[in-house]
């Protein structure tokens, strides 16, 4: 079950959520994957969407791979999400920290799913605390970078399609996170 925490209703009148829950259970347009470069969904966020979403995820997943190269970190991929409530997943690859430049190829991680969400003129989009898990990215920071790119992103596309964006996460800490920053707005 899926718990709204908190509302921010922009001046614009779109939509920031944060929830708590299941993001394979969003009733949304489009959830956001925390993935890997080779598509290859096997734990975290990933491997909860391809197991509940069912294995067309990972083959698409796979041909895009085959057919276009791995997704290069901070960029993201659209396919079609299976058997789930959502419409689509956007797989996005977020930087493992140590890496370098941790901080920008997240937020470009952000931007790289928000704008495929507006190419497919999608009003909803869920996304999860990217990089945050098996990748390392302290929740803290990650959080916040991933909650000002979004703002960042939708105020400088006053036009986009996406009405309401929800930052998902299963666990009760990392949501509360996302509170306390979106609280700040």
């Amino acid at each position: 079950m899926t718990a709204v925490l908190h509302t921010h209703i922009r001046p614009d009148g779109r939509l920031l959520r944060v929830v708590q829950g299941d993001i394979t259970e969003e009733d949304v347009d489009t959830i956001v994957n925390a993935a890997n470069e080779e598509l290859a969904h096997g734990g975290g966020v990933a491997g909860a969407i391809s197991r509940k979403g069912g294995r067309e995820i990972q083959d698409e997943s796979s041909r895009w791979v085959q057919e276009h190269g791995r997704v290069p970190t901070g960029g993201a991929v659209i396919t079609g999400a299976g058997i789930l409530k959502a419409r689509y997943v956007i797989h996005v690859v977020g930087p493992i920290w140590g890496s370098g430049n941790e901080d920008a190829l997240l937020a470009s991680a952000v931007n790289s799913a928000l704008a495929l969400a507006d190419e497919r003129g999608l009003r909803s989009v869920s996304l999860p605390a990217i990089s945050t898990g098996i990748f390392g990215f302290p929740k803290d920071l990650g959080v916040r970078i991933i909650l000002w790119a979004v703002q960042e992103y939708l105020d400088e596309h006053p036009n986009s399609s996406i009405a309401e964006a929800r930052l998902c996460n299963i666990d009760v800490a990392t949501s509360e996170l996302f509170v306390e920053e979106a609280k700040r707005l």
